[in-house]
């Protein structure tokens, strides 16, 4: 049994072909999906549909991409919003430092600010992180914030990747890793210990090396189960059943009564 760590099921592309895809996945073994929400507007669609879908776990939070229209309002909202519709977590949130992201001082601002409803509520975090792993290293440990969660989309050092296990962080593998000039993401996923890792897709965005430009769906992660396995020399039954334990560990809450 697979479980994708990081999928955005809820987006408008999967409108009209969700119900077909779910079963599809569960007949493929992909059983079990956590849906970070992006924006404010997200939430009620995602909660909505984690009542149609007992398979979905979901997260709460405000995307950095998406910050230009949001508000300190939006997350006065946010506890309440985790606590009326059975968050896991509180995500996706985090740091994106490319040339075109928003500026920084606002991400800082929401970043801090929804670790600290995190750290309140005793929930992990789903944390988005694009060349910003000191910053985030650093805002966590001024939150004071120590319930883990997942970095998505790991594409650090193997120095960085110990320091987020320090903190108690889980590291999200995916697509990347299965391209061939990924040679340093490689190299640092055949490092990591056992228990560091979780595999995930980023459905519909993240495609898989030789499937560029087509729609990305939960059904790639028997196929980076493969690639991780090869790359860390070991079977692909292994992978599967080590990175849902890493999951349970961070997520009990989730699976206790589901797997």
């Amino acid at each position: 049994m697979y479980i994708d760590s990081h999928c955005h099921l809820d987006f408008s592309v999967f409108d009209d072909s969700r119900d077909a895809l779910m079963n599809t996945c569960i007949e493929a073994g992909v059983e079990g999906f956590l849906i970070p929400s992006t924006t404010k507007t997200s939430w009620a669609k995602v909660a909505e549909l984690a009542n149609r879908y007992p398979q979905w776990r979901v997260a709460y939070g405000l995307h950095p991409y998406f910050l230009e229209t949001a508000s300190i309002a939006d997350i006065d909202r946010l506890a309440e919003q985790c606590e009326l519709h059975g968050a896991l977590a509180i995500g996706e949130i985090g740091l994106d430092c490319w040339p075109k992201a928003i500026a920084l001082d606002k991400q800082s601002l929401f970043f801090s600010r929804q670790l600290i409803v995190a750290r309140d509520l005793g929930l992990p975090v789903i944390v988005h992180a694009r060349k910003s792993y000191d910053l985030v290293i650093k805002a966590v440990r001024e939150a004071r914030f120590t319930s883990g969660g997942v970095i998505h989309a790991f594409n650090g050092s193997i120095e960085q990747a110990n320091r987020l296990r320090g903190l108690g962080f889980l590291l999200g593998i995916g697509g990347t890793v299965t391209y061939p000039r990924a040679k340093k993401a490689q190299a640092v996923l055949a490092q990591l210990d056992d228990a560091a890792f979780v595999l995930e897709t980023d459905s519909p965005d993240m495609p898989l090396c030789g499937f560029q430009g087509a729609l990305n769906t939960p059904l790639s992660i028997p196929m980076i189960a493969r690639c991780v396995a090869t790359i860390r020399k070991s079977s692909v039954d292994d992978i599967a059943r080590q990175t849902n334990k890493n999951l349970l560990s961070t997520f009990p809450k989730w699976y206790k009564d589901t797997l």
